[in-house]
């Protein structure tokens, strides 16, 4: 955590008004483990470690008042918003393409009830700079709501939901397709369909699931 903190101090110093605008969510480091994780179980538990780090961030933030520590607040805030709704993200995806997920949905849901709880409690005794980071305090704890109704939601209805989200997509994009790129179109996924990828093997055991932590 101690790390953590330096290397969210140390970018927040050096970001000026205009690259803050642009400030990534995750830290580089954290940035390759996730693309590291290409199994999806596996990168929803990354997103719910690292939304757990902000809280605890967040949390010895507000246990010492100090000037400026509301700047930092904030700005975690928004990096944690994100990391939830990169945790919905991942989920979509996965189900879109019949990925089993269900492994880490329980671990998503029961974290995000225990963060959710974490940030409503700085709202039931607020700080006296919470003025400054109300906004997305609120909109933290309204996104972290969101996603956990989503991950207790019945996988088979949140599947149907995705592929109906997925086929509207689909239909708005082939309509504002012209007439040559809706050839091409039909004649790139005749080619798929002749030349389909091939599955990329898989290192877990027959029978065996991916761990979640």
């Amino acid at each position: 955590m101690r790390r953590f903190a330096l290397a969210i101090l140390a970018s927040a110093a050096a970001l000026s008004p205009l690259a803050a605008q642009d400030r990534d969510y995750l830290t580089p480091d954290e940035v390759q483990q996730v693309r590291d994780a290409q199994e999806p179980n596996e990168r929803l538990a990354l997103y719910v470690k690292f939304a757990r780090m902000r809280i605890e961030y967040i949390n010895n933030l507000l246990s010492k008042e100090k000037p400026g520590r509301s700047v930092l607040i904030h700005d975690t805030l928004e990096d944690y918003t994100n990391i939830i709704e990169s945790i919905d993200t991942v989920a979509d995806d996965a189900l879109r393409r019949k990925a089993d997920v269900s492994p880490a949905m329980k671990l998503v849901a029961d974290a995000e009830k225990e963060m959710g709880a974490a940030l409503e409690k700085i709202t039931a005794k607020p700080p006296a700079d919470m003025n400054r980071f109300e906004f997305v305090l609120n909109e933290a704890i309204d996104t972290t709501h969101d996603s956990t109704e989503l991950a207790t939601e019945d996988p088979s209805a949140r599947s149907a939901e995705v592929a109906a989200e997925a086929a509207r997509e689909k239909k708005e994009h082939d309509e504002n397709l012209s007439p040559a790129e809706l050839e091409k179109k039909k004649a790139d996924e005749a080619e798929a369909k002749k030349n389909p990828p091939r599955k990329a093997p898989s290192l877990l055991k027959p029978g065996e699931k991916p761990a979640v932590q």
